[in-house]
């Protein structure tokens, strides 16, 4: 890429790359071009996930076989947004992928917190912060908002665990006030809770 096309950008990280392209014509011939060095070492490109992507957004609405893509767990698609004077409007942007959503997902689960009452807010906290984070710090850093329903979730995981550990609070009105009176003066407790908070609603 660099010899042959210094004009170009691109991203790599191990065998995966990302090149960006003007033109659908200008990324079938650097495709072509990139196979044939390929051959030349003696690698081929995978056949299913090589494809050329047309982001779609509100200035490109043409129809295309192929218009997202996944890259570092990320999953890049035409996605709402809004600009500076509020108004909304569609983009090409990266969230956290669904494959590592479901995977952070069964994870949540694997956890079944709502069944560790032995442990204390503290010893859970201690437990799953750090992990939360590095989700929030990697995933959050584009579109974080499509990691709320997760944390949402755990907020779930969390609200039942209170109400089995704590018999006097095992109605949801008590717990839920409970719940409010633990963000307002722990609001640190969970890492998560720096962007959710509220109980849910269903649980």
């Amino acid at each position: 890429m660099a010899r042959t096309f210094p004009a170009i950008p691109f991203e790599r990280y191990v065998d995966d790359i990302v090149v960006h392209c003007v033109s659908e014509r200008q990324a079938r011939y650097v495709l072509t071009e990139i196979v044939k060095r390929m051959n030349q070492v003696g690698l081929a490109l995978h056949p299913e996930k090589t494809r050329i992507v047309y982001c779609q957004d509100d200035n490109r609405r043409g129809p295309y076989e192929h218009t997202e893509f996944v890259f570092l767990s990320y999953g890049f698609r035409r996605r709402s947004a809004r600009a500076k004077d509020g108004k909304i409007f569609l983009s090409f942007l990266p969230a956290i992928s669904k494959q590592a959503l479901k995977k952070i997902s069964a994870e949540v689960r694997s956890w079944r917190l709502h069944h560790r009452t032995h442990l204390t807010e503290a010893d859970l906290a201690d437990w799953i912060n750090p992990i939360v984070r590095g989700w929030m710090n990697y995933y959050g850093a584009f579109y974080r908002s499509a990691l709320y329903p997760l944390l949402e979730r755990i907020n779930a995981y969390l609200l039942r665990w209170v109400r089995r550990k704590y018999k006097r609070l095992r109605g949801k009105k008590k717990a839920r006030t409970a719940w409010n009176k633990a963000v307002r003066k722990r609001s640190g407790a969970f890492a998560h809770w720096a962007w959710v908070t509220h109980a849910p609603t269903v649980w």
